[in-house]
């Protein structure tokens, strides 16, 4: 049965700072918990959470822009890894983690477990490799990680890499630069078709207008006739009561006669 959690930081696909949430025990006593993530949302729980806030929000915002800066020494970074390999480029054993966050911290300065690196399995082939890298939760980045047998052919694939990289980013402006000039081409008849579009919705809105002024003075009509119809109906039944009254009193009279 889910439990209910505090967030003391941001956390991917569950929520923000603050934020009181469901999740599962073994995820909250695990996890969460333990990493100082979240508090079990209990009244008491809650209570201190709320008289800590603006200090626990204010430290975490501190971390994230002491992150940022941080993360500059790590913007372009590749981080290569000697590793034997076969013909076929499989790898005697794998590259994990921790070996990509040693490798990071000892190039950029900063102190990078490996709870910081992101990948979902170890890496068991040569080649380049894109591994997201989370200072803070809300600040992440991506390095790459080149992964040879040699130095020689470590340089050899980020050249490559790099020429491939370079080849998509020219593909990619080619794109573009034609969806441009095909929405160039057509600007000025979607302009057209946008206007007419336009026009067409303001005189179906004048039409419901007046449709609505119609059916309101309808209505009104309709009230003052009801109105008028009930008066009339109200004057005669009293002209009827009155007749009835007069006719009476004159039958009394001539019986008393």
């Amino acid at each position: 049965m889910p439990i209910q959690v505090i967030l003391l930081e941001h956390v991917d696909h569950l929520g923000n700072l603050g934020d009181v949430v469901k999740v599962k025990p073994g995820y909250a006593r695990n996890f969460l918990i333990p990493q100082s993530k979240a508090l079990r949302a209990t009244a008491d729980n809650v209570a201190y959470f709320e008289s800590r806030k603006k200090d626990i929000e204010k430290q975490n915002e501190t971390k994230r822009k002491e992150a940022e800066k941080d993360a500059e020494k790590l913007a372009d970074m590749t981080v290569t890894i000697i590793r034997h390999a076969s013909e076929g480029g499989h790898l005697y054993g794998s590259v994990a983690a921790r070996d990509i966050a040693e490798i990071a911290a000892q190039k950029s300065g900063l102190t990078i477990g490996r709870s910081m690196v992101t990948i979902h399995n170890a890496f068991k082939t040569i080649g380049l490799f894109n591994v997201t890298i989370a200072l803070h939760p809300e600040v992440k980045l991506d390095i790459r990680v080149n992964i040879a047998r040699s130095e020689e052919e470590a340089k050899v694939q980020l050249k490559t890499g790099r020429a491939m990289i370079a080849h998509l980013q020219d593909d990619a402006e080619e794109i573009r630069a034609k969806a441009d000039a095909e929405l160039e081409a057509m600007s000025g008849k979607a302009k057209k078709e946008l206007l007419e579009e336009d026009a067409l919705e303001a005189e179906q809105e004048m039409e419901t207008e007046e449709k609505e002024k119609k059916s309101l003075k309808d209505a009104e009509d309709k009230a003052k006739a009801e109105k008028k119809a009930a008066k009339k109906a109200a004057a005669e039944a009293e002209a009827a009561t009155k007749t009835e009254i007069i006719e009476e009193e004159e039958t009394k009279e001539a019986e008393n006669e």
